[in-house]
């Protein structure tokens, strides 16, 4: 088997000056491709703006002997991520990859959630992936090729608590990846997702602060849970290492990926798949509040589940069980 390149291909990664972004970033690059390295520079809960990120891993992959451009417009807005698609038009002439990595953390619980701490997460998790991915889907439906990977997060598909903004921005992700990927299919792009688990400094300021990220609200967690999961997750550093991230990345970019639409799950070396499954169920054509009490079990029982590939399929078996 040969071993998988790059080379001719050109890859934005989004939230590249640190932790996972540049893993991916170094990696595309290692295997050939041109690079556009995007990052603000902005502290965990996208505060200030700093260009030495950004440029540092861009001179990192250079010295390496890849090729890089650091990009430091904020993917926040439309125009910020109109720029950093035309930075890779302008820099190299195409854009066949989009890694939508870039992310902040303002957590609270929830009945201290406030527009204030809502509003950014969305912007730079759920906004910022279609203000990026939008331009450059123009440009991929035209050459008839690309890839897009969406970091989502176990916070959106199985729940965190005290993240109820990032949790609600992963799963409109999910529900991103899924349309694009339907989209895509006659164009020849195909969109998958994945859930990272590696210690960065979102993971870290996470598990640590028992505070909101951002002021206004504070955050009553357990500070004796948190100081046990801290230990347990630094015991487990070493395969946490961000690099053990960017392979299975790398793949879902790679022209030789066979799925769309899929979520990993992916950390220390392993990786699995998520997927949304749905159940036999019960059916009853004069169904009411007692049948649906009284076939509870029969209705969340998940033996025989089948995993709908879309919407279509999922209504065929609605169809199927209502003929039945």
């Amino acid at each position: 088997m040969t071993d998988l390149g790059f080379d001719g291909r050109v890859a934005v990664v989004t939230g590249a000056g640190g932790g996972l972004g540049r893993e991916y970033a170094r990696l595309l690059a290692s295997r050939g491709a041109r690079v556009v390295v995007n990052d603000t520079g902005g502290s965990t809960a996208g505060e200030g703006v700093d260009q030495g990120p950004a440029e540092s891993v861009a001179r990192e992959i250079r010295d390496e002997g890849g090729e890089a451009w650091a990009d430091t417009n904020s993917v926040a807005t439309p125009e910020g991520g109109q720029a950093v698609i035309r930075s890779a038009l302008d820099a190299y002439g195409r854009v066949d990859i989009v890694v939508n990595n870039a992310g902040i953390l303002c957590d609270a619980p929830f009945h201290d959630m406030t527009a204030e701490l809502l509003e950014p997460v969305f912007d730079v998790h759920l906004k910022g992936a279609f203000f990026v991915t939008r331009p450059a889907w123009n440009v991929m439906r035209e050459q008839g090729y690309g890839r897009v990977v969406n970091t989502i997060s176990a916070a959106g598909v199985l729940g965190t608590a005290n993240k109820s903004n990032y949790g609600a921005a992963k799963a409109g992700l999910v529900g991103l990846t899924r349309v694009l990927a339907a989209e895509g299919t006659t164009h020849g792009i195909k969109v998958n997702a994945v859930a990272p688990i590696a210690l960065t400094r979102m993971l870290t300021q996470s598990l640590t602060k028992p505070e909101a990220t951002k002021a206004g609200a504070e955050q009553r967690a357990d500070p004796t849970r948190n100081a046990m999961t801290v230990e347990r997750m630094t015991s487990f550093v070493d395969r946490l290492d961000p690099a053990l991230v960017a392979p299975a990345v790398a793949y879902l970019a790679h022209e030789e990926c066979p799925v769309s639409g899929e979520m990993y799950t992916v950390g220390a070396g392993h990786v699995a798949r998520y997927f949304i499954g749905r159940t036999n169920g019960y059916f009853n054509p004069d169904l009411s509040m007692e049948d649906v009490r009284d076939h509870f079990a029969e209705i969340r029982e998940e033996s025989g589940y089948t995993v709908p590939r879309g919407s279509g399929e999922e209504i065929s078996q609605l169809f199927r069980a209502a003929s039945g």
